[in-house]
């Protein structure tokens, strides 16, 4: 009977990692991994077996396996540890609910500080969502295209929630998009979006993006319906 391969082998380390880089690495390539499937919801991540795949002593594994819950992306599970973390789960609601309250905050701060390379950044994640067809790859562009509005609001700990958030949103999105209905069809919202934000209208902008997430909370929770009632 052949074995099927253990998740971490699915994880690729090209050479020595630098000391200095070593936990950045670490968290990135664990994030990738945990963001496109390779590392399943429920598989327990052991520092030992980390430390050993990167050739690097438990503490930069640590370190990033601290960072990676920040995020949600890991839970902490008595006698496992660090486990990955479910795809969603039903307060998926109330984030949405949340996240309109974050972005609203953070796309009010931002706006004033945009400069034309930040509006052509956003302009260039909708073009690619346009013509994009793999769901991950729109997943993630959803994600830049949405921080790329956000990241100039003078508050890191807020820009911290709300990327937290759109990272749950965009494993979600990887592996439900075609069932949830969405994707292209929220490009429309999108461009009138950017386009408030290019035009300086904050409280048009706000709007935009209320409405835009009460979309896709409707969408989820029936999504979610759906699911509960199967």
């Amino acid at each position: 009977m052949t074995q099927k391969p253990k998740p971490l082998s699915t994880i690729q380390v090209n050479g020595p990692i630098p000391a200095a880089q070593a936990r950045s690495i670490i968290e990135e390539s664990l994030r990738e991994a945990i963001l496109d499937g390779r590392l399943p919801c429920g598989t327990a991540l052991r520092q030992q077996e980390l430390a050993d795949l990167f050739g690097v002593s438990r503490m930069p594994v640590r370190e990033a396996l601290r960072q990676l819950e920040a995020q949600s992306l890991l839970n902490v599970v008595q006698h496992k540890g660090a486990v990955v973390a479910p795809l969603i789960n039903n307060d998926a609601v109330e984030t949405y609910a949340l996240r309109s309250v974050l972005e609203s905050f953070a796309l009010r701060l931002s706006i004033p500080l945009l400069d034309a390379s930040d509006l052509a950044l956003g302009a260039q994640y909708i073009e690619q969502l346009e013509t994009e067809t793999d769901h991950a790859q729109i997943a993630k562009l959803n994600r830049l295209f949405h921080m790329s509005l956000y990241h100039k609001a003078p508050n890191s700990r807020l820009l911290d929630l709300i990327e937290h958030e759109l990272n749950e949103e965009e494993r979600f999105l990887r592996f439900h998009l075609s069932s949830m209905g969405l994707g292209k069809l929220t490009q429309d919202d999108h461009r009138a979006l950017l386009e408030a934000a290019r035009a300086k209208d904050i409280d048009k902008a706000i709007a935009l993006l209320e409405l835009h997430l009460e979309k896709a909370c409707i969408t989820m929770r029936r999504y979610l319906e759906q699911q509960s009632n199967r």
